[in-house]
């Protein structure tokens, strides 16, 4: 998992190149001004979900893992919190693993909160298990989905 300013960006463009690609996107793209939904940057390769949801609050956010693409969250407006486990920790599957939509549910609860304001992003891997929408009030986010 990582945690940082969108300002430091290109520390992470050698992780992978769909992670580069994802991360200038969401750098060059004025993303208040995209509608809630999927936008394509590479087809399957490399999309974002922009979504204006409420937040669930900690006790609300469910814990998901995927295993074929790494997400790249970031809190476009609000006070987004995001909560954390390693995925090989999570012992109670809640929904299995769905290869179609790449994403299985775990009713284990995090071990840490990390706090996502604004321009702040994180890359969660499969290994992460993740919590969104832990946050409180009305969140706009994007989720830029990176197929490893």
């Amino acid at each position: 998992m990582i945690l940082d300013d969108l300002a430091n960006a290109n520390r992470y463009y050698g992780l992978h190149p769909r992670i580069r690609a994802g991360l200038e996107y969401l750098e060059r793209t004025n993303l208040a001004e995209l509608p809630t939904g999927r936008h394509e940057i590479d087809g399957k390769q490399l999309y974002v979900l922009i979504g204006r949801d409420p937040g669930r609050g900690r006790s609300g956010a469910k814990l998901e893992a995927h295993r074929k693409y790494a997400d790249i969250q970031l809190c476009i407006a609000g006070q987004e919190e995001i909560g954390w486990i390693p995925t090989p920790q999570c012992r109670q599957i809640e929904v299995p693993y769905d290869a179609e939509g790449d994403g299985m549910l775990f009713a284990d609860r995090p071990e840490t909160w990390i706090a996502l304001p604004p321009r702040k992003f994180t890359i969660f891997f499969p290994e992460d298990a993740h919590a969104p929408l832990g946050g409180q009030g009305e969140l706009h986010k994007a989720v830029v989905k990176v197929a490893l």
